[in-house]
């Protein structure tokens, strides 16, 4: 009984891993709509939901078009991170953005390229 729940649990935790492995390779999908239309309520009188939609569909046009790019490890991050608010795609293109820097500066001075 005992190694019939061990395999059982083994075969959910890799479906599991299998799923998540599967959605990192697509940009994810994010509801920006409750997000934009408080910001606009708290932009008022100013604030139109309509300009934060634009921004928000740029960034995702922006995230699929460069989401090969970014790394697996950057990915898992930035939408673990994501996922603890409410999710735009502003926030995660910048994370991912500021990841990717990061290595790319760490590598520079790793290798003595570091410019000064």
């Amino acid at each position: 009984m005992l190694i019939q729940f061990d395999t059982a649990l083994l075969a959910a935790a890799v479906s599991l891993a299998a799923a998540m492995s599967l959605a990192a390779d697509r940009v994810p999908v994010f509801d920006v709509e409750a997000h934009c239309r408080d910001v606009a309520m708290r932009a008022a009188p100013v604030g139109e939901a309509e300009i934060c939609l634009r921004k928000e569909r740029t960034a995702r046009d922006q995230l699929a078009r460069q989401w090969a790019r970014f790394a697996a490890a950057d990915k898992a991050h930035c939408l673990e991170l994501a996922r603890m608010a409410e999710p735009t795609y502003t926030e995660l293109l910048t994370c991912l953005e500021l990841a990717r820097d990061a290595r790319n500066l760490r590598e520079r001075s790793t290798t003595g390229q570091e410019s000064r």
